[in-house]
């Protein structure tokens, strides 16, 4: 496990949103950085990248209110400290390799307040390095330097509120059947999209399974200028949070709705087109 640097404040060195295997590699034996998969420990245990940490983090809840969030980023900063993270480290997740996991992981620990956190694009399955096998022991921590930050993951009434914001796009990463309302789940009372969401199919984002396509071909795709607000969302949050990983990749300011339409489409007041 890699040894903390002491002192409060220090670390300055800044950390991407997205980083590839050869990034992790030059960077793993620095002081200041902390490894996580979040596959759990089992599978933590039978091989991993070395120096790296189990770390379980649970799941968004698909019901944004602003006191379910509080609770949620205050449950979330306790199984960071339980796992030695204090808020001070340059904190890595990774997956098996789809990002599926790791995206909505580093998505609950920026709700938690953690300022610096990086997906590991293509998660275990394009580490390139040696692994390791083996139970680690965690370091619990006292401290941290942690402070909610609510607005880490969208509401509803947030998106509502904001359908004529121009400095904010929707981007929805459907299948295109879903997108129109020709297809859909079957348990979603409405079928369509968000006003105004741009569409974006999530393979369209990918170059291959949690690698994002190059940054300057994701912005061709969008059509948004690098830097703009975007929120992504899917039918349950889990294609759009590895969208909002490429779409991070690519230089924009991202964020995934989790609720998605999941939650949308059960709103009668929330508009559909």
């Amino acid at each position: 496990m890699p040894a903390r640097l002491p002192g409060v404040g220090r670390l300055t060195a800044e950390l991407p949103p997205v980083v590839d295997a050869a990034w992790l590699e030059g960077h793993l034996a620095a002081a200041d950085l902390v490894a996580a998969d979040v596959r759990g420990p089992n599978a933590h245990a039978r091989g991993h990248i070395p120096g790296s940490i189990p770390l379980v983090l649970g799941s968004p809840s698909p019901a944004n209110d602003a006191g379910t969030l509080r609770a949620l980023a205050t449950e979330v900063a306790l199984r960071l400290r339980r796992h030695g993270v204090t808020g001070r480290e340059r904190l890595v997740l990774y997956d098996g390799g789809d990002c599926v996991g790791a995206s909505a992981s580093a998505q609950l620990a920026e709700l938690a307040g953690h300022p610096r956190v990086a997906v590991l694009a293509g998660g275990l399955a394009g580490w390139t390095g040696e692994t390791e096998r083996g139970v680690i022991e965690l370091e619990p921590v006292r401290e941290q330097q942690l402070e909610p930050r609510l607005e880490a993951i969208p509401t509803r009434e947030e998106l509502r509120s904001r359908l004529d914001d121009p400095a904010l796009a929707l981007v929805d990463v459907r299948r295109l059947d879903e997108y129109t309302g020709r297809g859909g789940s079957p348990c979603d009372p409405r079928q369509g999209h968000i006003p105004g969401a741009r569409h974006v199919p999530v393979d369209q984002l990918l170059a291959g399974p949690g690698q994002p396509r190059d940054a300057a071909e994701i912005r061709a795709l969008v059509g948004a200028p690098e830097g703009a607000e975007l929120v992504t969302y899917c039918h349950s949050g889990s294609r759009s949070a590895v969208g909002t990983m490429a779409l991070r990749s690519a230089g924009y300011r991202a964020r995934n709705y989790v609720g998605s339409w999941h939650e949308w489409s059960r709103h009668a007041e929330l508009p559909v087109e």
